[in-house]
């Protein structure tokens, strides 16, 4: 189940000072989990490293994929990279996936075939397997921190495009399903950049209501998540880090596909989303599939192709 920033290129030094949302200077280190809300991370932005190419995993006649890493907050991040055949300029679609289980995980899950048909079609693609996925360096053993690293490694991979002599930096758009829909909405917020972005089935519901409603899952039913969030609030303020608080910030063009026959994003969660949306007159393509569930199966060549029509007149 698939659950689970003007180009900005604003860098800004590890332990510099913050300011804060009442406009005083406040050092990250004060809570340790304060420089990940949406204001700081908006004045962070994203550190640039140097994407290292790796291995040839898969050659075609109009592209190939290879591993790629990179570095956020200090460890290597892992994923895909495809480059269709030429010397570039490329644009370039960063894609992230949902939920996926670690133990069945492997690089691409998620979002290799749609990738594969962007490749095909001259945009190289992205696609990061985030902490503990992998190749990737684990994450920090504080559930909340390695939740709010995902964003900051989006931030951070984006700022590193430049790193890439084949890619046109002035032309970014991103790709999302599911959770990785809500990471995507995350970063157009953080950075208040107006990258094309198709998203399918985005969790749309907020930070932390979002992960609750799935803990039916978990074998004790979310006990130990829920003691995990009691101790959280007690410190910080919830609503500082949830993007459904900063749908202002928005000024990217959107696509939304949902299926009506998702069981894993209902809906009518899909449907508010694209209600407040149209009330802040954010510029919104939405489709919805009668047959389609979760990973748009039964539609997936139709929503595809309009992806790729979408990015296409917007890149």
């Amino acid at each position: 189940m698939g659950v689970g920033i003007g180009l900005a290129l604003r860098f800004w030094p590890e332990n510099k000072e913050m300011v804060s949302p009442l406009g005083k200077f406040q050092s990250p280190q004060e809570k340790p989990l304060q420089k990940y809300s949406f204001p700081n991370l908006n004045q962070r932005g994203g550190i640039s490293s140097q994407i290292a190419i790796g291995e040839a995993l898969k050659q075609e006649g109009k592209f190939t994929s290879y591993l790629f890493s990179y570095t956020s907050e200090g460890r290597k991040i892992t994923g895909l990279f495809n480059q269709p055949v030429g010397e570039g300029n490329f644009p370039v679609i960063i894609m992230l996936r949902g939920w996926v289980d670690q133990e069945v995980y492997q690089t691409g899950v998620g979002t290799q075939r749609a990738g594969e048909v962007f490749a095909q079609n001259g945009f190289i693609t992205l696609a990061p397997d985030f902490l503990g996925y992998a190749g990737s360096d684990n994450p920090p053993d504080d559930v909340w921190e390695e939740r709010f690293l995902k964003p900051v490694a989006v931030l951070d991979l984006l700022a590193s495009i430049k790193s890439l002599p084949q890619a046109d930096v002035k032309k970014i758009g991103f790709w999302g399903h599911s959770n990785g829909g809500m990471i995507a909405l995350s970063v157009l917020e953080i950075t208040g950049a107006d990258y094309p972005t198709a998203l399918w089935a985005p969790v749309s519901k907020p930070f932390p209501y979002d992960i609750l409603f799935y803990t039916d899952e978990y074998e004790d039913k979310g006990k130990l998540l829920r003691a995990k969030l009691a101790d959280f609030e007690k410190d910080y303020d919830v609503d500082q880090y949830s993007f459904d608080r900063y749908l202002d910030w928005l000024k990217a063009p959107l696509q939304i596909h949902q299926g009506k026959a998702d069981d894993a994003v209902p809906l009518e969660w899909t449907n508010e989303l694209v209600d407040r949306l149209e009330e802040l007159k954010i510029d919104v393509n939405y489709y919805v599939y009668p047959g389609a569930d979760h990973n748009m199966s039964g539609s997936w060549d139709q929503v595809v192709s309009r992806d790729l029509n979408f990015f296409r007149e917007k890149l």
